[in-house]
């Protein structure tokens, strides 16, 4: 059985309102549709912490900085139900826009520090897009905990901290990223792709994996960055925007991995830009 669409605010809440009475937990799975493996296994890990799920689908305009990037992002409602239809969740919450910004909507979310570096120097006001639906989903959906994956590992970074600074009694549960089996990322972006762009497009991981190796054996990092950029561009990428080492709590920038770290990478494949990172040490 299909889950219900839920489409008004006072209906959720209303719903939420009868779970919590019943001393019920409750945990939401934000995302933006075109749901693949990845969200799937944030749902499968809601349904295994929390007694009540929530699936949120909303197509933020806040966090997408080209109006082509937005419009052209991949709109499949039918298809996510019918993906969600296994999980038994208990609502899928489709907000319309008016819902999440009506008119006279003056209020913005910002997080210093994790959001002035890696995509955030490069999508300017991307962060705060997040920042600010994230918050209003973790109000109205009213949760216990809420699922992200570790693949938009900057993300998950800045919802961690808004939600500390921010007071918001909820969880934020960090869960691996889901790849296919020649290493690509899951990504709703990767429908995108071109059948000749998606061949190529695991080379992204594989040259990710290469310097991680190369560093954790002690090598430099500026030559086995340009040794990684290299080997993307010769894939048939075009742009490599960043491919850092960053410690995992801060996003300082590293130059070895002496502390918990990851690398972080950006790149375009054929007009698609793709992002990834992976632990190192």
């Amino acid at each position: 059985m299909s889950a219900p669409i839920i489409r008004s605010l006072s209906e959720l809440r209303s719903m939420v309102s009868g779970w919590k009475k019943s001393g019920e937990t409750v945990g939401v799975v934000p995302t933006m549709g075109a749901l693949h493996q990845g969200h799937l296994s944030l749902v499968r890990a809601a349904k295994e912490g929390c007694d009540r799920v929530i699936v949120t689908i909303f197509i933020n305009p806040k966090q997408f900085n080209n109006p082509e990037d937005y419009e052209k992002y991949p709109r499949t409602e039918e298809d996510d139900a019918q993906k969600l239809s296994p999980f038994d969740v208990d609502a899928v919450y489709v907000p319309d826009g008016p819902t999440m910004y009506p008119e006279g909507f003056a209020t913005n979310v910002s997080v210093g520090g994790l959001t002035d570096v890696l995509c955030g120097a490069h999508r300017p006001g991307h962060f705060d897009g997040v920042a600010t639906v994230v918050s209003k989903l973790f109000m109205q959906t009213q949760a216990d905990r809420a699922y992200f994956g570790e693949k938009d590992f900057q993300q998950l970074q800045v919802v961690t901290r808004l939600a500390a600074d921010l007071d918001i009694p909820i969880e934020v549960i960090g869960c691996p990223t889901i790849r296919e089996e020649d290493g690509l990322a899951m990504s709703s972006r990767n429908l995108l792709l071109s059948d000749r762009a998606r061949v190529w497009a695991p080379e992204l991981n594989a040259a990710m994996e290469e310097m991680a190796d190369a560093l954790l054996s002690g090598g430099d990092i500026a030559d086995t960055r340009a040794k990684a950029i290299a080997r993307i561009e010769r894939a048939g990428f075009t742009e490599v925007e960043y491919l850092d080492l960053r410690a995992c709590d801060t996003l300082e920038e590293l130059n070895a991995p002496t502390r918990p770290a990851r690398l972080l990478a950006a790149a375009w494949l054929a007009g698609v830009r793709l992002i990834d990172n992976i632990a190192v040490g």
